[in-house]
């Protein structure tokens, strides 16, 4: 079956960095959009980056300058890096994995890892 395991949230202070790190089985990696999004109590899950199987990424504007997403398709991993880290920032973070054609669609999610950005 097809498992999207997250792992690399924690506490981190304003200003600081954390890198989140998501494992993927169970699915031909090299073909997915792989992504991540991030929810807080009361809001939509929210696009944070995604990146294609051709190499090309996406980023919400509140991250640009600040997160960078990659892939590594050898390893069947997908990694968030995460800088200057601000309160706002403060979410839980899931892993996306996205394949859509004319013939089918599917989409999986990994159970989240949490981000506490706080002094």
């Amino acid at each position: 079956q097809v498992q999207l395991v997250e792992s690399g949230g924690g506490l981190v202070q304003p200003g600081g960095s954390l890198r989140l790190s998501c494992a993927a089985s169970g699915i031909i990696f090299s073909i997915y959009t792989m992504g991540w999004y991030r929810q807080t109590p009361g809001k939509q899950r929210e696009l944070v980056a995604t990146v294609t199987s051709g190499g090309d990424t996406n980023y919400a504007d509140s991250v640009k300058g600040r997160f960078t997403i990659a892939r590594d398709n050898d390893k069947n991993t997908v990694v968030l890096q995460m800088n200057s880290l601000k309160p706002e920032d403060t979410a839980v973070y899931y892993c996306n994995a996205k394949r859509i054609n004319y013939l089918y669609n599917m989409n999986y999610w990994g159970d989240g890892t949490l981000v506490t950005v706080s002094s």
